[in-house]
């Protein structure tokens, strides 16, 4: 049985008119909607019978450990490859901070795999095995922080630079403008370019535009939440910062730190990416803003990069939004 209009536009999560508009090449949508939904209408079969091909063998790698967010984006590349069909994936979990495991496992995949996408740090011997596969003509694509000037398919991830200035914004205009404070950084690894662009980017608004706020200190916790509640209560117990930015993983430590001090709720915290343990954080007033990057919008491109990139076809590129989630706007996850 042919798919119908209204099952395309449930797949698409549009609305019957928008498919109709789109399948009859009317106006009034958009680039990316048109786009979506047409390939959907092909994928089940609207303009015939669909080709059967090979399925495509797509690998991620992504960094071990006790990250919330990783484990999310885990969850939805799965899911993601699966809804879209014609794939195989496959999900390796590795070492993250040491570069000779990644590597390792980068090179494991050349000859056994059409298509990778990775979360990785930035160092010589992960480059050369990125390489070694796009040599090979694997189409490879980095998620979650970049990897610029090297020879892959694509990058689907946030402006991090962008992102540390908007943490930077958020904490400068919740502080008492007529006081001096003082704001410790806790950055997961300076190993991945995406913490070290959100650390640039909070410096920079800071020094341009909130002069009273002082970083007293930055302390790198391997995205480990043991180490960063080790590490907050030294802090804590030495002299309480007016307000803590976390770059990366690590914020249950820092708030389990906070809440046995007793003042949770008076220091200013921002933090990166919403999954259970920050929700329930930000209901709980420990943390007052969450930057998210909604990891399954991230899966959903990359699967998509890839796939056309391993069929020749062009994807534009759709990368995720910056979000500040508070208290009251919480979506659901």
């Amino acid at each position: 049985m042919k798919v119908t209009l209204a099952e395309i536009a449930q797949e698409a999560g549009v609305s019957v008119t928008t498919v109709d508009r789109v399948l009859n090449d009317r106006t009034g949508v958009r680039d990316r909607t048109r786009n979506i939904v047409l390939e959907i209408a092909r994928r089940r079969g609207w303009f015939g019978p669909v080709q059967e091909e090979a399925a495509i063998r797509m690998d991620f790698v992504l960094p071990a450990g006790s990250n919330s967010f990783m484990g999310l984006l885990h969850q939805y590349l799965l899911e993601e490859a699966r809804n879209y069909g014609g794939i195989q994936p496959m999900v390796h979990v590795v070492d993250g901070l040491d570069p000779d495991h990644m590597a390792l496992r980068l090179n494991s995949l050349v000859g056994k795999t059409d298509a990778v996408g990775l979360v990785t740090l930035d160092h010589p011997s992960v480059r050369a095995a990125i390489e070694a596969l796009s040599e090979k003509g694997v189409p490879v694509a980095s998620l979650v922080s970049d990897l610029p000037s090297l020879q892959k398919t694509g990058y689907i991830g946030i402006d991090n630079r962008s992102a540390g200035r908007l943490a930077g914004l958020l904490m400068g205009r919740f502080l008492h403008p007529d006081k001096n404070h003082k704001v410790v950084i806790v950055i997961g690894s300076l190993s991945y370019r995406g913490h070290e662009e959100r650390e640039m980017g909070f410096k920079s608004i800071l020094s341009q535009d909130f002069r009273n706020l002082t970083i007293v200190e930055i302390v790198e916790v391997s995205d480990d939440r043991d180490r960063a509640y080790t590490e907050m209560r030294r802090i804590l117990a030495d002299d309480p910062p007016s307000a803590i930015y976390s770059i990366g993983s690590g914020n249950q430590g820092i708030g389990q730190a906070l809440a046995e001090a007793g003042i949770h709720r008076d220091v200013v915290f921002i933090a990166h990416d919403l999954t259970g343990a920050t929700k329930r954080m930000l209901l709980d007033g420990t943390l007052d803003a969450v930057i998210d990057q909604n990891p399954r919008v991230e899966a959903r491109e990359v699967v998509k990069l890839l796939a056309s990139a391993v069929r020749g076809a062009a994807e534009p590129q759709y990368l995720p939004r910056l979000q500040v989630v508070f208290a009251e706007n919480i979506p659901a996850l």
